[in-house]
């Protein structure tokens, strides 16, 4: 079980439509080559368990854009998961905009019984994971965490031809909820973003390639910023505000009846 380190990768966001993607396949056979897992044009489920503190600090501090940020969460790419399934936790830092992350391999039994009950996996001496589940033991003591946002998506992922450290992922049908946030239950919540949207991130690690620049200026698609569970939890507050308001109003009638 060997931890996966990406360092100093840039990641550049853009909303796509559904016609916007199929216009743009045809150069991805010219320059790119799927992932292992999308193969024949098949997409891979990936499901998210982010963990935040009671007052969802972490997200808060986020969509403030500071210079420095991190996250951690739990992965699947199985749904439902199943205890002795393999899960990756992962801890993920933004340094002035170069993006770190690092992530362990274990069950989700293991993940759990970790995140919960704060009983240690035994790595065997593998240096690697070891040091990953220190660093991210740092976190956690900085931070009291809890199980705050799942999300879940469909992905088709390429890799450059010329430059395997170039990639680029295509995500689907975003759903999040904030209730039963478990990668044990199957996928189900409120859409993120359009039906016919897919959200696409450029992964590099120094520039974006000439002749996707130029296609995506000629299909007028502009980078955006956007985050999965930034987004999640602004969807969150907007409904906590639009259910609160009618309750407001009732309170104030019949506070006026009262007097």
């Amino acid at each position: 079980m060997a931890a996966i380190q990406t360092f100093a990768r840039k990641e550049i966001k853009f909303l796509l439509t559904n016609q916007q993607y199929r216009d743009i396949l045809p150069l991805l056979t010219e320059y790119m080559n799927p992932d292992k897992f999308c193969v024949d044009g098949r997409e891979y489920g990936i499901y998210n368990i982010y963990y935040d503190t009671p007052d969802d600090f972490l997200i808060r501090e986020s969509l403030a854009k500071p210079y420095y940020k991190e996250k951690i969460r739990l992965r699947s790419y199985l749904s439902p998961a199943n205890p002795d399934d393999i899960v990756f936790l992962e801890i993920k830092k933004k340094i002035g905009g170069i993006v770190n992350k690092r992530r362990v391999t274990m069950t989700l039994a293991q993940a759990e019984a970790y995140m919960e009950k704060n009983i240690y996996l035994d790595f065997g001496g593998n240096y690697i994971q070891e040091q990953v589940m220190d660093e991210i033991d740092v976190f956690r003591r900085r931070y009291d965490v809890h199980p705050k946002q799942y999300i879940s998506y469909q992905r088709a992922a390429y890799f450059g031809k010329n430059d395997p450290d170039f990639r680029l992922t295509f995500d689907r049908a975003l759903t999040g909820r904030r209730s039963d946030v478990t990668l044990t239950q199957k996928s189900y919540g409120d859409l993120l973003i359009p039906e016919d949207s897919r959200l696409m991130e450029v992964k590099i690690a120094d520039s974006m390639p000439i002749w996707l620049a130029e296609e995506l200026a000629k299909l007028q698609v502009y980078k955006t910023s956007f985050s999965k569970y930034g987004h999640a939890y602004e969807m969150y507050i907007k409904h906590q505000l639009e259910w609160t308001r009618p309750q407001l109003q009732v309170e104030k009638r019949r506070n006026y009846d009262y007097a």
